[in-house]
């Protein structure tokens, strides 16, 4: 038997549709009911569905009052506060195209964004990085458009795009992502397939607002079948996070392997008596981590593989847990493929994890690099540059990836993107970047680069810190005196941690 994974399509996702009318098709029906609640030691800042759907409508009402038209481009450069979703689903609201960005990206990121994307505004927070542009609307502009009386949906075909965000390549050129508005549709098939989430639950991610992750496994989803989200005020400790989910009472908890890693540190117990699961994704989740968390807590860990191209498509879940050292199966409506050169390999084989063209989580291109998005495609398969195997079952056992990408505490980071700016620096003549591991389930990214003499590390920090977002700067620098090179003279950077290695020995 051949690896593919079939078991029929999802629902085809209703037309006209618009990504933020579903988000709250529940508001009418729960006016009252809390749809977020912003967690501090002291209690919270509740939003009922109500207020948060006047406050996104009048948004919408006040970018159109502003001038933007039905599919200008607005970038995001928004902090970690409550502005972030409600403009993000005002936008949508009104047929903008938002582009939600990381606040940690500096001025030089942000300034290639700009004429990549020729936005028509942005949104900006004055305390956010942000390259210069003609058009910017600011926090007071956006608090007072909730005020104003509510746009209608703008309601449409399903395929438009609906917005926009940036993953970083094995080109070093960020790309960005361009969705359609079912993509919320796709993320139905999470529900069951990742969360067990239900109306009753109140789901806790511990990310930022501005985080992708946060946006859609924290706010959208919850928000979509009528829960509640919980989102920890920012500059929230981790340390602080176990008395926040009892005095909250979470059911779920959403995190990337390094919150729950940290968590763990401070306690060799955690008493959370109304949580069901913890949901965790952004990186490879340990066995180690996972057998002690379940140990620690007495719940569950439930794994989702995706990327920003798909969101997450396979998974384990309360329905259906991971066996073994698997991910998890592809959820209900996914079909998934295991690729050789010539096609799905039998049962059991390794090659790269796809997805069939048809999902309707799948991205629509990426916007100005047409030519790239459709190299990653091989016939009706989306490669997803990950190795797996799956077993006769579905399950899918994650093997690595077949470049070099690196992960920094869930985000995907590209190694020739960091390169480059490195390679600006005086004094470098060659250098190549890598993820590390510094102890049990703890990587950094180091940079090793050769040149005549040894430089500065201060320096060196300096200058990636005004030059790439935190999580995409090296926390080693370490020079040697060649790089290992492979016989065609290429760099071979999955030598490096050896380098490394070999050095701390």
């Amino acid at each position: 038997m051949l690896s593919i994974f079939d078991q029929g399509p999802p629902p085809r996702c209703p037309a006209p549709f618009n990504l933020a009318a579903h988000v709250m098709r529940h508001a009418a029906a729960l006016p009252d009911k809390v749809a977020l609640s912003v967690l501090s030691p002291g209690g919270s800042d509740d939003w009922s569905y109500a207020r948060l759907e006047a406050a996104i409508r009048g948004t919408a009402t006040g970018l159109l009052q502003a001038g933007l038209l039905t599919g200008d481009l607005v970038l995001m450069r928004l902090g970690n506060t409550v502005e972030f979703p409600i403009a993000y689903l005002g936008a949508i609201t009104a047929g903008i195209v938002p582009v939600p960005t990381s606040s940690q990206l500096t001025e030089p990121e942000t300034a290639k964004m700009i004429a990549d994307l020729a936005p028509a505004a942005i949104l900006r927070d004055p305390a956010v990085a942000c390259a210069d542009h003609p058009r910017q609307i600011g926090l007071e502009e956006l608090h007072a458009m909730r005020a104003l009386p509510p746009a209608d949906y703008n309601m449409g075909d399903p395929d438009r795009m609906g917005y926009v965000v940036y993953t970083s390549g094995t080109s070093g050129k960020p790309r960005a992502v361009a969705h359609a508005h079912r993509a919320i549709w796709a993320r139905q098939m999470m529900v069951d397939g990742w969360y067990g989430l239900t109306e009753q639950d109140r789901l806790c991610h511990a990310g930022a607002f501005n985080w992708t992750y946060t946006l859609g496994t924290g706010l959208m989803d919850p928000w979509t079948i009528g829960a509640t989200a919980l989102i920890p005020e920012p500059g929230t400790d981790i340390a602080a996070l176990p008395d926040l989910l009892r005095q909250h009472r979470a059911t779920i908890f959403a995190a990337a392997p390094g919150v729950y890693r940290k968590m763990l540190q401070d306690h060799e117990r955690l008493d959370l008596p109304d949580l069901r699961h913890g949901l965790c994704a952004g990186e490879k989740l340990s066995r180690h981590l996972h057998e002690a968390w379940t140990a620690g807590t007495g719940t569950e860990l439930y794994e989702a593989y995706g990327m920003s191209e798909c969101s997450t498509f396979i998974s384990s879940s309360p329905a259906h847990p991971a066996r073994g050292e698997a991910l998890g199966q592809p959820q209900p409506g996914r079909k998934v493929a295991i690729l050789g050169p010539d096609g799905p390999v039998p049962q059991g084989a390794e090659g790269t994890i796809a997805i069939h063209r048809n999902d309707p989580g799948l991205m629509l291109t990426y916007l100005n690099a047409p030519d790239e998005a459709e190299a990653r495609m091989q016939g009706d398969w989306f490669l997803t540059g990950d190795q797996g195997a799956m077993a006769v079952d579905g399950q899918i056992t994650y093997l690595g990836r077949d470049d070099d990408m690196m992960n920094a505490g869930g985000y995907r980071v590209s190694p020739v993107e960091v390169e480059a700016v490195l390679a600006r620096y005086p004094g470098v003549t060659q250098v190549g970047t890598a993820a590390i591991e510094v102890k049990q389930d703890t990587q950094i990214i180091a940079a090793f680069y050769t040149g005549p003499e040894k430089l500065d590390e201060a320096a060196l920090r300096t200058y990636v810190e005004a030059n790439l977002a935190r999580y995409k700067q090296p926390r080693a620098f370490i020079h040697l005196p060649a790089l290992p090179m492979g016989g065609n003279g290429k760099l071979l950077r999955r030598a490096l941690p050896a380098c490394f290695k070999a050095l701390s020995e």
